[in-house]
């Protein structure tokens, strides 16, 4: 047994499939699959259920899966310190985002990245917030951006920023030509939401309930970019988080971004990782570059979201009996 076969079924456990498990390892499959029956025959207990149409782990096999995740993690956190003793910036860092902040952060924060550490590789995942948080307690990454709060004693969470949320509307609603609205300006909206599973959708159903709007029966999309291109074809309105506004997003003729005045709706972003990691001082300076990036990025949005015209709001009518987000 070695830590090569231990990779091996760490990667089948995570593809249940031979084939792109093999090619994850830089093998061939049927070397893959022989080094595997070696383990079994090593450790005297079947780890694999093999069919020809599924992959399955036994219970042995989840329970040394676990286990030899937990012994990669600590030797590649070993080979990482013995690095770090040279020089402490180097290696590679495994970090996770979420689909709502990845592609609007990142491109304002990995040149300061490159800058600030450039003996570094980030290594970037994009998944929902769960499963990140799956791949950070079982270290399979190093790091993870999380919309906050996240309970859980055995991370350390290291704050951010605080992101306002926005509203897009078509071009022609009848609040486009706003400064700005209140919370309770969304009474009676229709907002158009993400599918379960993002944690925006919920921070939008906490919008809702506080400002007694409704989420749009029928749809619900995959990704903000979706939700932005109903808006431009005057579906409806929904909320997006600023710095899916910020360039080098295209602004769009089609849909008006307003903020919120008073106590606008937010979310906080928090970088975390496991408080055994070897690694906290350089990612602390990760964080803070991320920090800066973000604020750096949201501060260029306030051109826009200043329009020279504003519009009294039409009079609403009577609320009694309209509808509301349920959780």
């Amino acid at each position: 047994m070695n830590l090569r076969d231990l990779r091996y079924l760490v990667s089948l456990a995570e593809h249940r499939h031979f084939g792109r498990a093999a090619t994850e390892c830089f093998v061939s499959q049927p070397t893959l699959s022989t080094q595997l029956r070696k383990l079994e025959d090593a450790l005297g207990v079947t780890l694999i259920e093999r069919s020809p149409r599924r992959i399955m782990l036994t219970p042995a096999g989840e329970d040394i899966v676990a286990r030899a995740r937990t012994i990669l993690r600590d030797v590649d956190q070993l080979k990482d310190a013995a690095r770090r003793t040279h020089d402490p910036e180097t290696g590679s860092i495994r970090l996770g985002l979420f689909p709502t902040l990845g592609p609007y952060l990142l491109p304002h924060a990995v040149a300061r990245l490159r800058a600030r550490f450039p003996s570094l590789e980030l290594l970037l995942v994009e998944e929902k917030s769960d499963e990140l948080l799956v791949r950070l307690r079982d270290g399979r990454l190093d790091a993870a951006l999380l919309a906050l709060p996240v309970p859980d004693a055995q991370l350390h969470v290291e704050s951010l920023f605080r992101e306002p949320f926005v509203l897009a509307v078509p071009s022609a609603h009848a609040n486009a030509r706003r400064r700005s609205l209140r919370l309770r300006d969304l009474r009676n909206e229709s907002l158009l939401l993400l599918e379960e599973g993002h944690c925006l959708r919920d921070h939008a159903l906490d919008v809702c309930t506080s400002a007694g709007a409704a989420e749009r029966a029928g749809f619900r999309a995959t990704s903000l970019e979706t939700l932005r291109q109903m808006v431009a074809a005057g579906v409806g309105s929904t909320l997006l988080p600023q710095l899916a506004i910020a360039a080098p997003v295209p602004a769009s003729d089609a849909i008006r971004v307003l903020p919120f005045a008073g106590r606008a709706p937010t979310r906080q972003i928090g970088m975390l990782w496991r408080r055994s990691s070897a690694m906290g001082n350089l990612l602390r300076g990760v964080a803070a570059e991320f920090a800066q990036a973000a604020k750096t990025a949201m501060a260029s949005t306030q051109t826009m979201l200043r329009p020279s015209v504003e519009v009294p709001p039409a009079r609403r009518p009577s609320l009694r009996g309209s509808p509301r987000c349920d959780r």
